[in-house]
């Protein structure tokens, strides 16, 4: 008995030690079953996600490209990081001492990449969930993506793109229960048990991150549409509450313009706000440019020279026509077609893509003043309402979104906009190359083609200093012909003005306007040429000597000084009877320098126009300078000489007499001039 008692306890299953073992190998067996699970799971989500992105996605072509972006949005990128997180989950299965150790720190390495990508995926679900709701209310289409799921995922059922969208989310928050229930069979004492533990809390922290990244992305979105909404939208929001908010924002904004409390200054906000307006002033002018570029494009394309009838027979003429006939029916409105595509487009498609942030950056402004004023009142009082608590978080979240992502954006507009420039140089240059293709088979029929590029700019200068110097031989020859320049006549009915002028202000102040002035400012004169004024000021208030301060007799502006000349008066001529009759003692107006007196005009005489001359009213006709004119009558209907009535083009109408000169005897290619 005594023996057989000894033989009793000697069994395994009744000692400490044994249950300690059985106890380790239970705890070994569900951590390897963990982490088989969590294997196998990974390769089923992997197999997944590849079924959407392939199969799928590239069935579902009646829907637009931009809904499958939404619906599938960066499940690519999603794929990639995945991948490579299964084939070192997978080869950590060689390694079974240490597996659990380096799962461990396989997630701590994928953790930021994630991260990075699951937050994308995530922030655009609610908006992929739209758009299937839009789906189902039309029962044709959504009986073709149901059809097209069911093929591939049979498993989906009647949810379909639901049950597939949701699929990674549901993934990235199973992380860190599939890594909670290996850290639970792991022993404590193990050195993976804090690796593990790290591991846990790191995807734990991820899911809390997307959360937040999410949250922010819904708030950005709200105000960005804020900003999108008409006029009348705008007003159908207004109620007493957004009164009441503006108000205590604008109370805010003064205290804080009076010094009466402080302002919160962000500078690496403030410094990335300032990159952002550089950036929007950057593409806005590049897009104003481009746009002007286009419109005088446009304006070229309707010049067509070549059409005309030039009355030039033979010679280069005609092979200009055919290059630019050549030309604008192909080489030039392909340049434009690719401008406004590959240039034009994509600056606009940049400057809407900015509009948003720049919404965010102004509503940031408006929830800083809340944001303050809710601390203040958590310094007086120390706790406030739920509506201000939730106005504090909007801020804050709004705040670090701009901070996190605004980088980024000025970055990548900036590349975005070096793109475009490089593309408008790119086009610039495959013209230009295209234009000397086209023209290889016309320049060869040139005269001087043989010539080198320096010989023929050298024969190019010489042809036009040669031509220059005839040009001004023949001006110093018809100066001679034609009397002296006379300044414009007095405008008809101007004399009694004239007189105002001349007894307030005196001779030596009055001017007379030699050219048509068109004031351009607010203060600027618009005047016409003959026009008499008195001078005020001979500068403007920032003292440029360019513009002059003159009274016309009824009102006071701005002109330039270079279209006056001094008006004299000559006492004893009294030749302005007709119009205005002075008092016997006045002296009489006459422009400076004084005119040479232009001999009588015979009735019905062919001269010539010395002078250009533009019409003011239909009793008057325009002159061109050199322009053959024919008297009818050498003065007016008062028998005033100093208009004359004459013909031009068949137009009738009166001119100044002084704007006339006899004509030479007429040439076949000119004037005869004087040796």
């Amino acid at each position: 008995m005594a023996e057989h008692g000894t033989d009793e306890p000697s069994s395994s299953t009744g000692s400490p030690d044994g249950e300690g073992r059985d106890s380790g190998d239970r705890l070994l067996l569900h951590q390897r079953l963990a982490v088989r699970e969590l294997i196998d799971t990974e390769a089923s989500y992997l197999h997944m996600l590849q079924l959407c992105a392939s199969d799928i996605r590239s069935r579902l072509q009646q829907l637009p490209q931009g809904d499958l972006d939404v619906l599938f949005s960066n499940i690519d990128d999603v794929i990639e990081v995945n991948s490579r997180f299964l084939h070192d989950l997978q080869e950590t299965a060689s390694r079974e001492d240490e597996q659990v150790h380096s799962i461990g720190n396989l997630f701590l390495e994928f953790q930021e990449e994630l991260e990075r990508v699951y937050k994308v995926y995530c922030a655009s679900y609610d908006q992929a969930l739209l758009l299937v709701e839009t789906y189902r209310k039309e029962p044709e289409l959504q009986r073709e993506i149901q059809g097209i799921i069911e093929a591939v995922v049979p498993q989906a059922g009647p949810s379909g793109l639901s049950f597939l969208l949701v699929i990674p989310l549901q993934r990235i928050t199973k992380y860190p229960l599939l890594l909670q229930k290996i850290l639970e069979n792991t022993d404590p004492d193990a050195s993976a048990y804090p690796v593990l533990q790290r591991a846990a809390s790191a995807l734990q922290d991820v899911n809390t991150n997307i959360n937040e990244y999410k949250r922010r992305k819904e708030v950005a979105s709200k105000y960005t549409k804020v900003g999108q909404l008409t006029l009348r939208e705008r007003l159908a929001r207004i109620n007493t509450h957004t009164l009441s908010k503006k108000t205590t924002r604008l109370s805010q904004l003064l205290k804080q313009e009076a010094g009466l409390v402080p302002r919160t200054e962000d500078k690496e906000f403030d410094y990335l706000e300032e990159r952002l307006h550089w950036v929007s002033l950057c593409v806005t002018e590049t897009k104003n440019n481009v746009a002007v570029y286009l419109a005088n494009l446009e304006a070229f394309l309707r010049f067509r020279p070549q059409e005309s009838e030039l009355d030039i027979p033979g010679g280069p003429v005609v092979q200009y026509c055919s290059l630019m006939g050549d030309l604008q029916l192909q080489a030039f409105p392909d340049f434009k077609q690719r401008l406004e595509g590959l240039v034009w487009q994509p600056l606009c498609s940049l400057a809407k893509a900015l509009s948003g942030p720049q919404n965010l950056v102004k509503k940031r402004l408006d929830k800083l003043l809340d944001f303050e004023r809710v601390e203040e009142k958590l310094l007086e009082v120390g706790s406030v309402t739920y509506e201000e608590q939730e106005a504090r978080h909007t801020y804050q979240a709004l705040n670090s979104l701009l901070v996190a992502e605004l980088p980024q954006l000025n970055q990548l507009a900036m590349r975005w906009l070096g793109q475009i420039l490089h593309t408008f140089v790119d086009l610039q240059r495959d013209l230009a190359k295209q234009v000397l293709q086209r023209a290889e088979g016309s320049l060869a029929q040139l005269p001087h083609h043989h010539l080198s590029e320096p010989a023929f700019r050298k024969l190019v200068e010489d042809v036009l200093g040669q031509t220059g110097h005839q040009l001004r031989s023949f001006q110093e020859n018809f100066e001679k012909v034609l009397p002296p320049p006379t300044i414009q006549p007095l405008l008809p009915g101007a004399e009694r003005q004239v007189q105002a002028l001349l007894s307030r202000y005196g001779p030596e102040k009055l001017y007379q306007v030699t050219s048509n002035i068109s004031g351009a400012g607010t203060l600027d004169l618009t005047l016409l040429r003959g026009q008499i004024v008195a001078l005020l000021q001979n500068k403007d208030t920032k003292g440029n000597s360019s513009r002059w301060l003159v009274d016309t007799g009824g009102h006071r502006g701005y002109v330039p000084a270079g279209k006056l000349e001094l008006y004299r008066v000559i006492p004893g001529q009294e030749e302005v009877k007709e119009q205005v009759q002075p008092p016997k003692d006045s002296h009489h107006l006459t422009p400076e320098p004084s005119p040479a007196p232009v001999p009588s005009v015979p009735t019905v005489t062919q001269v010539v126009a010395a002078y250009p001359f533009v019409a003011r009213s239909s009793h008057e006709v325009s002159l061109q300078a050199g322009q053959l004119v024919t008297v009818l009558e050498a003065q007016d209907k008062k028998g005033n000489p100093e208009w004359s009535l004459v013909e031009v083009n068949g137009q009738r109408g009166y001119v100044p007499s002084s704007f006339l000169a006899r004509a030479p005897s007429p040439a076949l290619w000119g004037w005869s001039l004087p040796s």
